[in-house]
């Protein structure tokens, strides 16, 4: 008996795809059947009628960022990419920055910004140095698209670091380049004395 439905079975699924006017038989429906409403659809559940609802009351679209415009969101508008980083710049902002850029861009160009990280020292073809005077030519939000989407070997790093935290390597990289050009006038005046001679 229990051959003989198993048969029956095995024969109704492997007539399924043959010409026919009548509705398909689904045996096993698994995957292929799913009660939905399709968009602008009818609905008799409700009283308008309307299948479409409106989000609930508080909620938040998965690609909706409240407050966040679009230069925020993506380094650029429609005139081109932000010259500046749309963020107040602070000793925290700048050791998220920091934080942040040790964890997913110091492993190529490490932590001075310079391109040999650990990964190019084991064979990864290096990057960009980003103390280069080509990156410093660079807009804070070009800097941030390229975070964001990626550019040649680099993968983008959209799914893995929030806005507010690129903006915030954005902001570190510039420190970096700072820091690899700096002269004894960029340091406070009550501080030089402590620049070593050969340094001055």
């Amino acid at each position: 008996m229990r051959r003989s439905a198993a048969l029956l079975v095995a024969l109704a699924c492997a007539c399924r795809g043959q010409p026919s006017e009548q509705p398909p038989i689904h045996p096993i429906p698994d995957m292929r059947v799913q009660p939905k409403y399709r968009p602008e659809a009818a609905s008799a559940f409700f009283a308008d009628g309307r299948a479409m609802r409106a989000p609930v009351e508080g909620t938040v679209l998965a690609d909706e960022r409240p407050g966040r415009d679009e230069g925020f969101l993506t380094g650029r508008t429609a005139r081109g990419y932000l010259a500046k980083a749309p963020i107040e710049v602070t000793a925290a902002t700048l050791r998220r920055g920091e934080e942040r850029f040790d964890v997913y861009c110091s492993v190529c160009h490490d932590r001075s910004g310079g391109g040999r990280g650990m990964v190019v020292q084991r064979g990864y073809p290096p990057p960009v140095d980003l103390t280069s005077d080509r990156v410093r030519g660079f807009a804070d939000g070009e800097i941030f698209e390229v975070a964001t989407k990626g550019v040649r070997n680099m993968p983008a790093y959209a799914a893995q670091i929030p806005e507010d935290d690129r903006w915030a390597i954005v902001a570190w990289v510039r420190v970096l380049q700072r820091s690899q050009r700096a002269a004894p006038a960029d340091v406070p005046p009550e501080m030089r004395e402590r620049i070593e001679p050969e340094a001055k």
